[in-house]
């Protein structure tokens, strides 16, 4: 019998009586849609973010195209993203018709390269063909990216920043939330996220009055103070009553499985030290990860195969995030990207893969994964 690659139903033995009794009280009252679930998770979120705003949504994806349409994107805007993540970061920025920029990232945490940020953007300004807008950085794996480089660049360019946080919901940057930072952050509550619903979720946070305000619009088709009169164009972006009761039964043990996650990747760190040529993970000094995903990396693409394939054989999943960057994929191939354009990204992509990881993984487990990889022929 395999190691799942994560384990939602220890998780939900903890839980599964105020899971049930929150999805009863929603039976019983029957606002299955905006329901009074949804401002209480707002609030506590809010609240644990140290952010003013908080708004529900129906997915990260959701998250993302209320901000980018709250921010005034459109065709012709420009929005500097990393290619090494889940399509949804970049394809929200094309869905509205603006270009999305792909940077380069940092080689140790793969979060987007502040250096190459200010090169690229220069070079958007020098060319005359797009209108610089905005950044979208992403917390990859549930790592913190570098704020005190990536803010200033934002800034100083007179550029909006969002903070893709959506694997990284939960983590602190230098002793604040990263949904604290950026004019909006997003994040999703897909189940397999850190704090996950069991559905589809997502959330906005922000500071801004304005912005929280055009972000309750959008979230209902643009709606204006009558109901019936839209002033903007938007989405059907609502978190629903039931999402809302499961993620407020399940953040009752949230700030402990976040200890519990980084126990698993400390032990992690000390155990792979006995596998030859295996690159794993650095956390930045002054961060706290959440460890959506435990990736480490083999020494280049043959050395990976070898060692996923002594994971298949005991059982042990490994799959690769990501193999393919997002500025070499068919649907972006319009943007005349090339092999070689980003070459950090392209690096990590074929050397990387991801570990069992979650915050119920026994030493049992971890031993088993290091002690296969360890394992000479």
């Amino acid at each position: 019998m395999g190691i799942p690659f994560i384990d939602l139903k220890a998780q939900y033995k903890r839980v599964q009586d105020e899971v049930k009794s929150g999805i009863d009280a929603v039976l019983e009252h029957g606002a299955y849609i905006m329901g009074p679930e949804i401002k209480e998770i707002e609030s506590t979120l809010s609240d644990f973010c140290s952010v003013k705003h908080a708004v529900g949504c129906a997915s990260g994806t959701d998250a993302l195209t209320m901000s980018l349409l709250s921010l005034g994107v459109k065709p012709g805007d420009a929005v500097f993203t990393t290619p090494f993540t889940f399509m949804s970061t970049a394809e929200t920025v094309a869905l509205l018709g603006a270009t999305p920029v792909f940077v380069d990232i940092d080689p140790v945490t793969y979060n987007i390269d502040p250096a190459d940020l200010k090169r690229k953007i220069a070079q958007v300004r020098d060319e005359k063909k797009l209108t610089p807008k905005g950044v979208i950085s992403v917390d990859i794996f549930g790592v913190p990216a570098d704020y005190d480089r990536i803010e200033p660049v934002a800034k100083n360019n007179g550029l909006f920043l969002i903070v893709d946080a959506a694997q990284s919901f939960g983590a602190t940057y230098k002793g604040r939330s990263v949904c604290s930072f950026g004019d909006v952050a997003c994040t999703s509550f897909f189940p397999a996220k850190p704090l996950g619903c069991y559905g589809d979720g997502g959330m906005v946070f922000t500071d801004d009055d304005t912005l929280k305000d055009l972000l309750l619009s959008v979230r209902v088709h643009g709606q204006g103070k009558d109901k019936y009169d839209n002033e903007r164009l938007g989405v059907t972006g609502r978190l629903d009553s039931m999402q809302a009761a499961v993620l407020k039964a399940k953040f009752t043990i949230f700030p402990e499985e976040i200890e519990l996650r980084n126990n698993v990747a400390a032990r992690y760190a000390e155990e792979l030290a006995v596998v030859p040529d295996l690159v794993v993970p650095t956390v930045p000094e002054g961060c706290v990860p959440v460890w959506a995903q435990y990736c480490v990396m083999g020494r280049d693409s043959e050395h990976r195969a070898e060692l996923q394939a002594k994971m298949q054989a005991e059982g042990i999943p490994s799959p690769i995030y990501y193999p393919i960057p997002l500025h070499l994929q068919t649907a972006y191939a319009s943007l005349g990207y090339q092999k070689g354009d980003l070459p950090v990204s392209e690096d990590v992509a074929s050397r990387i893969f991801a570990l069992p990881m979650h915050p119920y993984l026994s030493h049992e487990h971890q031993d088993l994964v290091v002690s296969t990889l360890a394992k000479t022929e």
